[in-house]
């Protein structure tokens, strides 16, 4: 494939993604903590993604994200996501809240090589790296976890935190619709030998917890400093956490502080902007896979938060691009029969 100049693009859809092991969250934790190792030893570009608000600002009813990065090391592949996500998705049948593509490119000749879905690659690796972060910030002796949250992200979060987890013997599952908890909960039950709770009482469940994550689509923070406890991480993979989170926290963690540093919304960053954090007192998930450690003692509080990294949707779809390859999945498209002008 390297340095190829044949204009041929395998196109995988949602179903040539799932026979290709797309739904494995064992190798997706796998390939996030490897794709972390690349990116701590300098061996992946990854620009903070580009936002765009539809209308501009905060307050958006739609928005495209663009993420591109470039994967050195054994792989040397280039690729771009493109992420995006509709207030209107979440109330219309038929249609997910957020819809992204996975663009894979040969980085000598610059020709795309693969086009796929990368929604579903979305949920599993925003789980993923949040688990990740959990396995190496929780107690070393936590059973039960708080999960905020029962949608798309919820139900591939059940999965990861399982998998990082082993100890784990109890989740409760909180949403304000008690109806999709339950419903959530009665979906995952069996797949892990953990007993799941639904409930509408985040703050009462985090109590009870040494884990606690927010997985929602909440714009105003609501994880409080009255959440704060001894013995416990609270985990964030968007804004539910307020700023008195980050300060009150033994140690902060973060997925990668090149990006999250450029998106002023995020509690940390307004934290470090305001001069109440140093650069040097934030790890990155990055450092804790490579053996620096997060936790030195289980009654430190952690706090660990993510924003995604276009580098971890382009090491996970060249995975499923390989099987679907070696199963013969896929449609094959061209860019031309011949070029128009060379």
């Amino acid at each position: 494939m390297l340095g190829s100049i044949n204009p041929e693009i395998l196109f995988l859809q949602q179903e040539d993604q799932i026979q290709a092991g797309l739904l494995d969250m064992k190798k997706t934790l796998e390939i996030t903590e490897e794709t972390y190792k690349l990116l701590g030893k300098g061996q992946i570009q990854n620009p903070p993604k580009t936002h765009l608000g539809i209308p501009a600002g905060q307050v958006w009813e739609s928005f495209f994200n663009t993420m591109p990065c470039h994967i050195g090391g054994n792989l040397n592949i280039a690729g771009v996501k493109w992420a995006a996500e509709s207030k209107k998705n979440a109330t219309t049948p038929g249609i997910p809240y957020g819809i992204d593509i996975s663009i894979l490119s040969d980085p000598e000749t610059v020709l795309p090589f693969c086009i796929q879905d990368g929604t579903i690659i979305t949920a599993m690796r925003t789980s993923a790296v949040a688990a990740l972060q959990a396995r190496y910030c929780a107690p070393s002796d936590t059973t039960t976890a708080t999960l905020i949250g029962a949608g798309v992200i919820g139900r591939t979060m059940i999965m990861a935190v399982c998998e990082a987890i082993p100890t784990l013997k109890t989740i409760y599952l909180c949403d304000i619709d008690l109806g999709k908890a339950e419903a959530l909960a009665k979906d995952s039950a069996g797949m892990y030998d953990v007993e799941i709770i639904p409930t509408t009482d985040s703050k009462a469940a985090a109590a009870k917890s040494q884990l606690i994550v927010g997985e929602t689509t909440a714009r105003t923070p609501f994880i409080d400093k009255t959440w704060v406890k001894p013995h416990s991480a609270i985990v964030c993979v968007s804004n539910e956490a307020t700023c008195d989170i980050v300060k009150l926290a033994d140690v902060n963690v973060v997925d990668y502080w090149d990006q999250i540093v450029t998106f002023k919304y995020k509690a940390i960053t307004q934290v470090f902007d305001a001069g109440e954090i140093a650069r040097e007192q934030v790890l990155e998930t990055s450092d804790l896979v490579l053996g620096k450690p997060a936790r030195t003692s289980d009654d430190q509080f952690i706090y660990a938060c993510s924003m995604g990294l276009g580098a971890l949707d382009i090491t996970i779809a060249y995975s499923l691009y390989q099987n679907a390859v070696k199963l013969g999945l896929g449609t094959k498209v061209r860019l031309w029969d011949k070029p128009l002008w060379e």
